[in-house]
């Protein structure tokens, strides 16, 4: 039950479940134009009940939190998005400010159901305000990636150490 914790007794705060019980996925907009007329559709009887979309992306990890970064230096991690739809799907990326020293480098194309593509993250560790901040410099952008369906934002943190 969710009114009393694992010794039986109440619990004083509420439970949070998951996005994916919930239905939703976090960091997501969905897209006003859901069905693509040329796209190749399945129209079996297995999947003429669901009503979760039939093309849809997950982030892996979905956030990069990169710690406290070096001024002057350049680093990199990567991110997984994978395509958890049952058709191929097609995505691209909307590259952040130069002025966030971000970049995602990626190969474009379609992502075929149950494959996956790897986007390089990659920043490049400088400050940008002139004001004394105490030595740490906060950077916090998300970055949007386009698909068929919905728009994912990938959350990026960084401190700066000036």
């Amino acid at each position: 039950s969710l009114l009393v914790n694992t010794a039986g007794q109440p619990r004083r705060e509420k439970v949070r479940l998951p996005s994916s019980l919930q239905g939703r996925k976090p960091n997501s907009v969905p897209n006003k134009k859901i069905e693509d007329p040329v796209a190749g559709k399945v129209n079996t009887s297995s999947l003429a009940t669901t009503r979760q979309h039939l093309s849809s992306f997950h982030l892996i990890p979905p956030r990069v939190m990169l710690g406290v970064l070096k001024e002057g230096c350049t680093y990199a991690t990567t991110v997984v998005l994978k395509n958890v739809g049952v058709n191929f799907s097609r995505f691209r990326v909307k590259q952040p400010p130069p002025h966030t020293g971000l970049r995602v480098m990626y190969t474009p194309g379609p992502v075929a159901a149950g494959l996956q593509i790897e986007l390089e993250i990659e920043i490049f560790a400088m400050v940008i305000g002139g004001e004394d901040t105490g030595g740490l410099e906060e950077i916090s952008h998300d970055i949007e990636i386009l698909t068929e369906t919905e728009t994912l934002f990938l959350p990026v943190r960084a401190n700066i150490l000036c």
